[in-house]
Formats: C-alpha cells, structure tokens, sequence
C-alpha cells in the first residue's frame, strides 16, 4: 500500500508540475493567474492531507532545483526571492488546510471552507513577500497580487469541490479493489 501512496503521490506532484507553469500575465500585477491552486487542490483530494503535503512539497523542490514547473515555466531559487515566492510558499498552507478540512469532513461546504482558508493563508503570506521584494506598500501588494485573482480563486475553489469528491471515491474504490 505504502508503494502504490508513493506513486500516486508522485502523480499528484507530476500534475502540479503540469498544469503550474501554463498562466495569464495581468497588465497590472506581477502576479499571474495559475492554475496552480487548483492543482493543489485536486493533487490532496486524490492522495489525501499527508501525500498531498507531499506531493506540494516535491513540486516546490522540482521548481526551486531550477525544472521549469513554476509560473510561465520558470524553476530555481530566484523565483522564491521573487515577487511570487511568498505565494509559492503559501501553497504548503494550501495543502495543509484542504487536506485537513477534506480529511475531517464529509461535508463539501467544509471542504470549500478549509480549501478558502488555505487560499487567504497563501495570500497573505505572498502579499507581504510581494510587498517586501517589490517595495510596495501593502494596500498596493494586494491590489496586485489577490483583488484581481479572486473570481478565478472562486472558480477553481468551486471546480475542485465538485472533481475532488468524486475523485476521491473512484481512487478509493481502485485502493481497495488492488489491495
């Protein structure tokens, strides 16, 4: 069982990994949409709050061993000092809380809430790092880095709690039909 967590788990990094660096530059942030969250999301669903928390932390030591994974297909250090690191940073407390919520709870709007909960964490932590490293005050930080990326936040949030479950039940299903 432990073998096949392991593998799942690397499939779950592989996905973050795939769909992270594909984004949207806005006209007026440093800050571009991903759908990197959503990854997260989907990648604890599948694996649960131990394996998703590894998986998240495997693609962020992907990323920072310089694979292009992160945003606009970039990798290395220099992308944590940046303007996003925080953000990178903040997707640990993304898995964190998704996998606890979804762990604990059946219920999907406790779902929604712990993956809202790991979003604002991972806001805040990258609006005062893009604050920080862009020397902006933090009004202006999070007009740049959080107000214009709440609706699609909203969306993929909305998506993940709607996949997740189902997800969820289908790989469970496969666990025990393979053990």
């Amino acid at each position: 069982m432990k073998i096949q967590m392991m593998t799942q788990t690397a499939l779950a990094a592989t996905l973050i990994c795939i769909l992270s660096p594909f984004t949207i530059m806005l006209p007026i942030s440093p800050v571009p949409v991903s759908l990197t969250i959503f990854a997260i999301f989907i990648a604890v669903y599948a694996v649960g709050l131990k394996w998703g928390m590894a998986a998240t932390a495997l693609y962020i030591l992907i990323g920072l061993a310089g694979i292009p994974v992160f945003s606009g297909f970039s990798g290395g250090v220099g992308k944590l000092m940046g303007p996003t690191g925080g953000y990178i940073v903040g997707y640990l407390f993304v898995a964190l809380l998704t996998g606890i919520f979804t762990q604990k709870w059946e219920n999907r709007a406790m779902h929604v809430l712990g993956m809202l909960s790991g979003t604002l964490i991972c806001y805040l932590i990258g609006t005062i790092w893009l604050a920080k490293t862009a020397g902006m005050g933090f009004s202006a930080a999070l007009y740049a880095g959080v107000i214009p990326f709440i609706p699609a936040d909203v969306i993929k949030i909305g998506a993940a709690a709607l996949i997740g479950p189902r997800l969820r039940g289908a790989l469970q299903r496969i666990r025990r039909e393979t053990a």
